[in-house]
């Protein structure tokens, strides 16, 4: 049965981190949104996609290509993947009535959607790089870009994984092993 609705626990990063955080971890096992019937549309539409690309097989297939190529260089890793990914469209320049513009163009729109994710990863880059981060829970996968006032945000939700966090440092202090 397709998904109604988003079940990602982060949503709304980046469209580089959203790709990227369409795996997350639920009960110790990794999450893979793209896989789940349906996922797919689900991610193009919460991300306003879906009105310019299709949820088909071949842009999915791409996508998956921008997911692994980005989650390489956003660990550290060579970065001719997401070069190539980023050869598959380009940026033309417009003037519009309300003044200068920029229009993404592809030789096959199927990469529509990966080359836009790589795009924003290169947006987040010339922005503030120091500010891509990775949740600092042991166990999350889930990345976000970080907007704080002074830049310290640590963990991808305060409310879930900030909160074992601080839990768990309760109750280390509050229950000293015993010897």
């Amino acid at each position: 049965m397709p998904l109604a609705e988003d079940p990602r626990p982060l949503v709304g990063e980046p469209l580089a981190l959203d790709l990227l955080n369409t795996w997350w971890m639920r009960d110790g096992v990794l999450q893979d949104l793209l896989t789940i019937p349906g996922g797919f549309a689900v991610w193009l539409g919460s991300n306003g996609l879906d009105e310019r690309f299709a949820a088909d097989p071949i842009t999915l297939t791409h996508t998956n290509i921008a997911r692994g190529a980005l989650k390489t260089v956003v660990d550290g890793g060579r970065t001719d993947d997401l070069d190539a990914v980023l050869g598959m469209g380009r940026i033309r320049a417009t003037l519009t009535a309300d003044g200068p513009g920029e229009v993404p163009e592809f030789d096959d729109p199927r990469w529509g959607p990966g080359w836009l994710a790589a795009r924003s990863y290169l947006e987040l880059l010339s922005t503030a790089p120091d500010r891509i981060r990775r949740c600092a829970h042991d166990t999350c996968v889930l990345r976000f870009f970080d907007t704080s006032r002074n830049g310290t945000r640590r963990w991808c939700s305060m409310a879930a994984c900030g909160n074992r966090a601080k839990a768990s440092r309760h109750y280390a202090r509050s229950n000293p092993r015993s010897e």
